[in-house]
């Protein structure tokens, strides 16, 4: 019998009878078998495939690991171009002074920063009300940003840290009037599902902003970043961070991501409208942008 079907109690019974077999091994060998292939559905880790019940717990793993060489890491795998990378992605938000920001895996606070640097240059007074909510299932990502904005002399008053999972948030619905996302969406589980959170959390006019590495457009360029960040990057990773396989994973992770036209389409399935994306740097970063309308 094929075990990737799932059949009645009663066949089972039916089966015994005919077959003069046992009831304990005719009837609950195959059914533990079929609900064991049901729930192991497999996804990737880099180029790894394993089961999407492990994943989450891989992918903390990876970045409990990195967490304080985290940004010393981004400077040096990009040259220091994430910084406008993500200064672009703050412009491209355009936030004012009404806007409620929920920042998803952005545990060591670059984009909340970035929001809240962007208010105060464009004259608003940021008052005793939080005006952006860093979410980031790790909790030692969460505790660098905890950090470094006590240096940058921001407490409590403006920025609510919240240790959740992009793909279950414990948040009510029409909450927040923009959500980004920059450089976490890969990471999770099942894309679609974070990105249905999204749209579930966002008020109506709300708008998702999303800041991931994409699929290089040019063949010449491609060729190199991909010999730059296979043969490179996880050296630097030893290096500096003292760990080679999350950054061999972060390559990997990086070839598993939809390209952009699979992303559009994946944010217009969850709702958005609107939907549109823009290449950065050859497409080895693109900001894909959506509204809840």
């Amino acid at each position: 019998m094929g075990s990737a079907i799932l059949r009645s109690p009663l066949y089972y019974f039916q089966y015994i009878k005919n077959s003069h077999y046992t009831l304990s091994v005719r009837l609950y060998t195959p059914l533990r078998d079929e609900i064991k292939d049901a729930s192991d559905k497999q996804t990737h880790f880099g180029f790894e495939k394993v089961n999407e019940s492990d994943k989450a717990k891989k992918v903390y793993s990876v970045f409990e690991n990195v967490a304080e060489s985290y940004d010393t890491m981004n400077d040096a795998m990009s040259f220091g171009i994430h910084r406008i990378w993500k200064d672009i992605f703050i412009q491209r938000l355009a936030p004012s002074h009404d806007t409620q920001l929920l920042d998803v895996a952005g545990g060591t606070g670059d984009i909340a920063f970035r929001f809240l640097n962007y208010l105060r240059l464009s004259g608003d007074h940021i008052n005793s009300s939080p005006k952006v909510t860093v979410c980031d299932i790790n909790k030692s990502m969460l505790e660098v940003g905890k950090t470094r904005a006590k240096r940058l002399g921001l407490d409590g008053s403006c920025i609510n840290w919240l240790q959740d999972d992009a793909e279950c948030l414990h948040v009510e619905d029409n909450s927040y009037t923009a959500y980004t996302i920059a450089f976490g969406l890969r990471n999770v589980t099942r894309v679609d599902k974070a990105v249905k959170e999204a749209y579930r959390v966002l008020k109506p006019g709300g708008r998702f902003l999303c800041l991931e590495f994409s699929q290089v457009t040019s063949p010449q360029v491609r060729w190199i970043y991909d010999e730059y960040s296979f043969r490179v990057i996880p050296v630097l990773g030893q290096l500096i961070a003292g760990q080679w396989k999350p950054y061999q994973y972060l390559v990997e992770s990086i070839r598993q991501f939809p390209p952009q036209e699979e992303f559009r389409d994946m944010i217009k399935s969850a709702g958005f409208q609107m939907v549109t994306y823009e290449n950065l740097t050859f497409g080895v970063v693109a900001i894909h942008s959506g509204f809840k309308l």
